[in-house]
């Protein structure tokens, strides 16, 4: 998110180089402007900052804070942000860099003692920040913690790879009654099917019949035969031009054939829209997610129906609906998970103990036999989680992980269920092209890397629960549980097999 890189950046600009200079302004109007701000902020008090709700008001006192070297008063910026965004490592990793700039080793051990808690994984052993407050057994339980949730976890392993090329696949479905995984480009609107071999044949592309743009999302639906596909016309698009920019819509197709049957695009003038998440109930019906717009479609009577929209979500991430198809689950990618109840309209929270569980960067979710499956790209490590709902569907039970910090994890993107396996893309390349969709340098092009979990591992274990244990492994090697109270440190094995907890 802009607003916590704002002030993630600002804390290390003053954490690593001290108080940071500010530039001289291009006008009178404009230092008269910065002297009021600063005035201001100097005047507020503690209580103003932890009641304040506007992130952006938060990152202009950050900055400004920093900017001063004025820590006490960053601290509680810092603290406020990482409250309205309690998903994000990188801003409780900065709240610690801050407690020990200024020598506070209790809140700068409680809140790397909570990270570990959470599962976080850093390695802050060498980090020059931190030489404040070395030296003590506490901070060497915690240097070896933070070392432990970052280690590789679960038998996953990469199923295979689709040759390079200039494809950027982010988009990923299965084709149960063929056996073939599915996968979109967004570069250039194609859908290719996979063999169990990897091998990649052309399925479907775009033509004057289908106007199919770039490839966001797939979905199937195995019972009627049709495959989604959410596309839009962004800078990404090798055929964006003025005439297509912003437009996006959900395309429709027989399974079997790829022959195009229908297509339900945002009127002229409902404005740019990308639907990047996709979900199809076994019922058939359709669901959409725009992320930026923040707002949820449903396809009714040839139709893109608003069914949800709330601005002070972030951004949508992921979309699942629950196997009865009562309740469609949306993943906030700052704010974790929230539920739909559709029957009501009603949205709900999905409760979950965050003391011990960290849900934001969610990239990727999927229902699998009443647990919803979940791709974490922006945790800190990057995994794959089981989450065990409860019998209302509305709670976090326990929580599994499945596959954590392999090293073909590079960046997560697309996944979906194949039986009881669940596929997903693993280096998504995005970051390769710039803003204007330009390929910036082809050489460093790899090929896509398709994961293989098991989405049955370690089933009916507790997993992390909703606040009672988490799962480490003894010496042996096998699970067990570990009484962690919040704050309070768990012996460190000094084994192998103790280095596989998260």
């Amino acid at each position: 998110m802009k607003i916590q890189l704002l002030i993630v950046a600002s804390a290390l600009a003053c954490l690593s180089f001290g108080a940071a200079a500010q530039q001289a302004p291009a006008a009178d109007a404009a230092a008269k402007a910065q002297a009021e701000l600063v005035k201001r902020a100097e005047g507020l008090t503690e209580q103003q900052v932890e009641q304040s709700h506007d992130m952006a008001a938060l990152s202009r006192l950050g900055q400004v804070y920093a900017a001063q070297n004025d820590m006490p008063r960053f601290i509680w910026v810092l603290k406020r942000v990482g409250e309205l965004s309690p998903n994000s490592g990188e801003l409780k990793l900065q709240l610690a860099l801050a407690y020990a700039k200024i020598d506070d080793k209790p809140h700068a051990y409680d809140t790397l003692i909570r990270m570990q808690t959470q599962g976080f994984g850093y390695d802050i052993s060498k980090d020059p920040r931190f030489d404040a407050i070395h030296g003590t057994k506490v901070w060497d339980y915690l240097v070896a913690n933070l070392n432990v949730n970052a280690k590789q976890f679960g038998e996953g392993k990469a199923a295979f790879t689709l040759p390079k090329g200039d494809y950027l696949y982010d988009a990923l479905a299965w084709d149960a009654k063929r056996g073939d995984l599915l996968v979109g480009s967004v570069r250039d609107g194609s859908i290719r099917r996979v063999d169990a071999h990897g091998k990649v044949s052309d399925f479907i592309k775009p033509d004057a019949d289908n106007g199919l743009w770039g490839v966001d999302s797939l979905a199937v639906d195995v019972a009627h035969g049709k495959l989604y596909a959410c596309s839009s016309s962004t800078a990404i698009y090798q055929g964006f031009n003025g005439d297509n920019a912003g437009k996006a819509g959900i395309f429709e197709f027989d399974l079997a054939t790829g022959k195009f049957l229908k297509k339900y695009v945002f009127d002229a003038g409902a404005g740019t829209h990308r639907l990047t998440a996709l979900a199809v109930a076994a019922d058939g019906k359709v669901y959409a997610a725009d992320a930026a717009r923040k707002q949820i479609f449903k396809l009714e009577d040839g139709k893109l129906r608003d069914i949800v929209n709330n601005p002070k979500l972030t951004r949508f991430s992921a979309l699942a609906v629950s196997g009865d198809g009562r309740t469609l689950y949306l993943a906030d990618y700052a704010l974790g998970i929230f539920g739909f109840d559709l029957a009501t309209g009603k949205a709900f929270e999905v409760a979950y103990d965050q003391s011990r569980l960290v849900l934001g960067g969610i990239v990727s979710m999927n229902w699998f036999d009443g647990t919803l499956v979940v791709v974490e790209d922006g945790m800190v490590p990057k995994r794959i989680m089981r989450l065990q709902l409860d019998k209302d569907g509305r709670k976090i039970a326990s929580a599994m992980p499945l596959d954590v910090a392999h090293a073909e994890f590079a960046s997560l993107s697309a996944s979906t269920i194949a039986g009881d396996k669940l596929y997903t893309i693993v280096n998504r390349q995005a970051g390769l092209y710039d803003d204007h969709g330009v390929l910036t340098d082809a050489d460093k092009l790899a090929p896509t890397t398709i994961f293989r979990s098991n989405l049955r591992f370690a089933w009916g274990q507790t997993g992390v629960s909703g606040g009672a244990a988490e799962i480490a492994p003894d010496k042996s090697g096998k699970r067990k549980k570990v009484d962690i109270k919040p704050g309070v440190p768990a012996p460190v094995e000094s084994k192998p097999a103790a280095q596989e907890k998260h």
